[in-house]
């Protein structure tokens, strides 16, 4: 039987997991940290097609929670909701734009006057005059739902860090680790920010860009946000256990900072962003998480064949609302032989 071999077990590898082993493949796992990888332990789990850079961009990201919704079918204790996303980070004509460019394109979208904001989210301070509501959007905790999909898959997990891949007449044949080397008919990077120095050996070119992420949770609340608000000081959304989960920036997914400033000042401004949205609430640091987000140098994913024949890579952010639907149009390439539409314009290939 062939093997294949997924390198990273952040969402996006452990998704190519299950719907690989589905499709009856014997796949292993090798991955340097632990189930649920780095970046995807840092995410905020929002799962959306309103954000989106392109017309392509936008069906793939519709596509990826139609993709969700499929996994919640096969595997129902999944953790993801569909609560909905509050959505007021443009305000006037900018907000009325936003509006027509989404409906245009197919997606759902609700206009609300400043009363039936109040009434959504009592608890919210500064109440604006008109909002967005998205009723399509989910949230998700991608490390958690990656360590779901490794164990319905039944994929083996070696612990092991990947020196190089190794390749012989133009085909991959595995992997050196600081383990030995793992032999394998095809290999997938699904390695994020470290996929750069995979490639680079073999003349590839995958630039991306330096893309801090900081993910801050507090103590547990009261019910006061049952959805995803996305304002232009703050997106939050709160847990099942009470506790308010938020980037350290406002506009997260379209933030460009190359870098952090002094860590108790970005959780002191976060923390006074967010007393401002639900005042009243004794709200504090509790946790925080932090990575590398995989961002490709055109903000747009990066998913397809290497340059050796068995090399795959799947590389993107968002992994939280893209991995699913990547790890299907991309099962069925590998195992098919048939080019997904929906892969197009996200070839590694664009940056040779």
């Amino acid at each position: 039987m062939p093997r294949t071999l997924i390198i990273g077990a952040g969402i996006t590898g452990a998704a190519l997991a299950f719907q690989l082993s589905r499709r009856g493949e014997h796949v292993t796992i090798v991955a340097t940290h632990t189930h649920g990888g780095l970046a995807s332990a840092a995410s905020f789990g929002w799962l959306n097609a309103s954000y989106y850079l392109s017309p392509a961009h936008y069906h793939l990201r519709h596509e990826g929670l139609a993709a969700h919704r499929r996994l919640t079918k096969a595997l129902p204790d999944l953790p993801t909701r569909w609560p909905g996303c509050l959505w007021y980070e443009a305000t006037g004509e900018a907000q009325d734009e936003t509006a027509a460019d989404l409906t245009a394109l197919g997606y759902t979208v609700h206009r609300l006057t400043r009363a039936q904001v109040a009434e959504r989210l009592p608890a919210l301070g500064p109440v604006p005059d008109t909002a967005l509501y998205f009723p399509e959007e989910g949230v998700a905790d991608p490390g958690i739902l990656a360590r779901a999909l490794i164990e319905a898959s039944g994929a083996e997990v070696v612990t092991a860090t990947v020196q190089h891949l190794t390749e012989a007449q133009g085909r991959v044949t595995g992997v050196l680790t600081d383990l030995g080397p793992m032999p394998a008919d095809r290999v997938i990077l699904a390695t994020g920010t470290g996929t750069p120095a995979l490639l680079q050996p073999l003349g590839y070119r995958l630039p991306m860009l330096t893309r801090p992420g900081l993910m801050i949770r507090t103590n547990p609340l009261p019910p006061v946000c049952p959805l995803v608000l996305a304002t232009p000081e703050q997106e939050v959304r709160q847990d099942r256990e009470g506790r308010l989960t938020t980037p350290a920036s406002a506009g997260h997914q379209s933030d460009h900072a190359e870098a952090l400033g002094a860590f108790p000042v970005v959780v002191n401004a976060t923390l006074a962003r967010l007393r401002t949205l639900f005042p009243g609430l004794d709200i504090h640091f509790a946790r925080q998480a932090m990575a590398l987000r995989p961002v490709p140098e055109d903000g747009l994913p990066v998913a397809g064949q290497g340059p050796v024949a068995g090399l795959w890579i799947a590389v993107m952010h968002s992994g939280a609302t893209l991995a699913p639907v990547v790890a299907e149009c991309l099962a069925d390439e590998i195992l098919g032989g048939h080019d997904s539409p929906l892969l197009a314009d996200f070839r590694p290939g664009r940056f040779q």
